[in-house]
């Protein structure tokens, strides 16, 4: 008997050891800058990212809800970077948005991922 509490106790230390930490975002801010036209440049600032996709999706937020607030439907992606220091995390990105759905693999649907942003807790423009 005390040979199964004992395993019990370990199996459970096991399971607390493994628990992922809680995803507990800051969001800092974002730049907004209309370079030429239809391009436009984000910066974003954000804490507590667990990767470079947590900043990148927080600019393609941005963009999403800049194209709609400009009256346009759709935005593609040009690039995006990102830095870490500090703890905070940066991320510097340009789209194209356009009222057509544009040319290439990296194009967003601006109501389809606002209405994501918004669900996951996401700040926009």
């Amino acid at each position: 008997m005390a040979a199964a509490l004992i395993s019990a106790l370990a199996l459970s230390g096991c399971a607390e050891g493994d628990a992922k930490p809680v995803f507990a975002p800051v969001y800092d801010g974002i730049e907004t800058r209309l370079l030429d036209g239809d391009l436009v440049n984000f910066r974003v600032a954000m804490r507590g990212a667990r990767d470079e996709a947590d900043v990148e999706r927080y600019a393609e937020c941005a963009a999403a809800q800049y194209a709609l607030i400009r009256g346009y439907g759709f935005a593609r992606h040009v690039r995006t970077l990102v830095t870490e220091e500090g703890g905070i995390w940066r991320g510097d990105a340009i789209y194209t948005i356009s009222a057509a759905l544009p040319r290439g693999l990296k194009t967003i649907d601006a109501q389809v991922t606002a209405a994501n942003c918004a669900e996951n807790g996401i700040p926009m423009v």
